[in-house]
């Protein structure tokens, strides 16, 4: 999506010590947030939502779809742990 420059949205589901360890330049919402600023996710556009190894985003995506009615979620499938590994091994795996 960012090679090909797809209009999306990035939310990082992380903590905020996480974020400062190593990002991807995703919007800054953690998962126990969602709740308050779900609002500042669009629906208007594609959103991935990542964490640390997927399993953070996947249950944000989930609570967004059954609560709030979003249908343009996608997972970062391994989160930054995948990412370092597979796109941008100058990241800092914690």
């Amino acid at each position: 999506m960012i090679d090909d420059q797809v209009d999306f949205q990035l939310i990082d589901c992380r903590e905020q010590n996480e974020f400062d360890h190593c990002n991807i330049d995703g919007i800054l919402i953690p998962m126990n947030e969602i709740p308050a600023r779900f609002e500042e996710i669009s629906k208007e556009k594609p959103v991935v939502v990542h964490c640390k190894s997927g399993m953070r985003s996947a249950h944000v995506i989930q609570f967004l779809e059954q609560n709030y009615g979003y249908t343009n979620l996608a997972n970062l499938e391994g989160g930054i742990l995948d990412w370092i590994r597979q796109i941008d091994p100058s990241l800092s795996a914690y």
